[in-house]
């Protein structure tokens, strides 16, 4: 029985080096992988052998036999990425196809390799785990939270438990020797660019897109008006938004934009509070949800069908969860892309999008439960309101035609932005750190990894190759001595950091904080977040630590 990829995969390309026999793609190495929705294995080659199951760091291979019902329409979506074959043919094993690539090789003698990473994204997680693959190499991870692991932490969804298990990975790389975590330390407040390099070889910034892209239209200054990210933050319990007014005392939101995050925000608002009671959701986004009026999600995009931004596996996984419908209208401008759309294999996802997207209810059957409704050629033009949003205004797109929906909560999902980084060049109309292949531009010893270096695209595991690059390109330099020498030594940037920064958060600090939350969950959830960043520090403060001396010899001998 071949197994299935689904629609929790991350991209992170573990599988394809696991697997025996090349039929997983596309691979690190073809054109297609840094802008695939997912990875898919080929049912006619695959052994059974189960290696990429664990090799997948987020759970989502299967075999055929075991999906759920939700996850059936997977097997012919891994199926069909292949060239079709005679019924009863089957692909013989092959050698590897995809070589590994291998971990850069750092050259010994000299001073040791010393990276400050800045953030605890994947992007940074993945980054020091290609630096940890040499001996000798030390990496100091620098965060602003008390919390590690950035949106894996705060911004994947609640109820998509396992695309958050990426972080027993990243838990055993801070266990590598070499590692050490300065959390709760802000870079550009506690520590300048050039306090990081008088202690090390490089700086490598993973700081990611924490902007959202704005709405300029009337009304956004109203209360009720805000960004689907700020939700999910809320949702997530990250202490920065956990007094977020976020008001569901109306029956409908409006969410403009449709990627995958617009998704995840129809899919919480509208799911039934006792399963979310289940996850790892926030208290108080989960008091606010038992309590909530909601009954419909509106999502509404600029242009048509064809054009939608959510990914197919995010869609096929809305629908088996949760009653989605479209606009009436809409319905025949689904049928109008389908018939102009070219049979051409370029076209296989959107196509796929269509015909599921084809297959929904219209919007104006009965409402039976809280639903999801999607809109398309919507242009939003302006919220309405005297004191707080009651409606938005759209045109509908390409004409002069208006229409208005009352709403309580208007909420924009039109994408993320770079901020700038002190000391660094920045480009501001791309919103990235202007950099050739991950190196700086004009900045010796500067590199970055992610969104920062690469803009908001990709899913999690796409950090991993962009990571690898970066980490290639900085190891070359340390080996060609570009790099200038750190000046000063480990025990003296502990002493630095301690001194700017009494609070702080070490990983038997982080350790505590993981445990205490998991034990709050008393068995009956994964977690329950401390969402005050004093309650953190008072966990962590309370962490048994080993002496000063030994932090210090072990950070010399890492």
């Amino acid at each position: 029985m071949p197994h299935v990829i689904t629609q929790s995969c991350c991209s992170d390309g573990s599988c394809v080096f696991a697997c025996p026999v090349n039929c997983i793609h596309p691979s690190p190495d073809e054109p297609g992988f840094a802008t695939t929705e997912m990875l898919y294995i080929d049912p006619a080659a695959c052994v059974d052998c189960g290696a990429c199951v664990s090799a997948c760091p987020v759970g989502a291979i299967a075999p055929e036999s075991q999906l759920t019902p939700a996850q059936l329409p997977f097997i012919e979506l891994n199926a069909g990425f292949y060239p079709p074959r005679a019924e009863g043919e089957k692909v013989p094993p092959t050698s590897k196809l995809a070589p590994v690539i291998p971990a850069p090789e750092v050259r010994t003698g000299g001073t040791p390799l010393t990276v400050a990473i800045v953030g605890s994204g994947p992007a940074a997680m993945y980054a020091a785990d290609e630096l940890l693959t040499q001996p000798g190499v030390r990496v100091n991870v620098f965060e602003k939270l008390p919390t590690p692991y950035g949106l894996v932490r705060a911004g994947v969804a609640p109820d998509h438990p396992s695309t958050k298990g990426v972080t027993e990975l990243f838990d055993r790389v801070t266990r590598r020797k070499g590692f050490t975590f300065f959390l709760n330390v802000e870079v550009g407040r506690h520590l300048r660019h050039s306090d990081l390099l008088a202690h090390h070889h490089a700086v490598l910034y993973a700081v990611g897109a924490p902007n959202d892209r704005r709405l300029d239209i009337d009304g956004m200054q109203l209360p009720g008006a805000g960004t689907a990210t700020e939700l999910v933050a809320w949702i997530n319990g990250h202490p920065d938004f956990t007094d977020l007014p976020v008001d569901l005392g109306h029956e409908r939101v409006v969410v403009i934009g449709n990627g995958n995050v617009a998704l995840d925000v129809a899919r919480i608002l509208t799911a039934d509070a006792d399963d979310l009671a289940r996850t790892d959701i926030a208290d108080h986004a989960l008091a606010r949800l038992r309590d909530s009026r909601v009954r419909e999600v509106v999502i509404a995009a600029r242009r048509g069908p064809a054009d939608s931004a959510f990914t197919l596996p995010e869609l096929i996984g809305l629908t088996g969860v949760a009653e989605v419908v479209l606009e009436p209208g809409d319905q025949d401008l689904v049928q109008r892309d389908l018939a102009a759309l070219g049979a051409g294999a370029e076209h296989r996802l959107t196509r796929a999008k269509l015909e599921i997207l084809s297959k929904l209810a219209g919007s104006d059957s009965p409402v039976t439960k809280p639903r999801i409704r999607l809109a398309y050629r919507c242009t939003p033009s302006r919220i309405e309101g005297t004191d707080r949003v009651s409606g938005i205004e759209f045109i509908r797109t390409g004409t002069d035609e208006t229409r208005r929906l009352d709403a309580g909560l208007v909420l924009t999902s039109i994408g993320y932005r770079g901020k700038a980084i002190h000391d660094l060049p920045f480009d501001d109309d791309l919103g990235v750190v202007p950099n050739d292949g991950g190196r700086v531009l004009g900045a010796s010893g500067a590199y970055v990894a992610g969104w920062i270096k690469r803009g908001p695209t990709g899913f999690i595991g796409t950090n991993k190759s962009c990571a690898l690059q970066t980490v290639q390109q900085l190891v070359a330099d340390y080996n060609d001595g570009v790099l200038a020498t750190p000046a000063g030594r480990p025990d003296a940037l502990a002493k630095l950091v301690q001194a700017r920064q009494p609070d702080v958060v070490d990983l038997a600090g982080w350790r505590a904080i993981d445990a205490a939350e998991v034990e709050r969950g008393q068995g009956q959830r994964p977690r329950s977040k401390f969402t005050d960043v004093a309650a953190m520090l008072a966990v962590a403060a309370a962490a048994p630590k080993p002496s000063l001396r030994r932090r210090l010899l072990a950070g010399l001998r890492g």
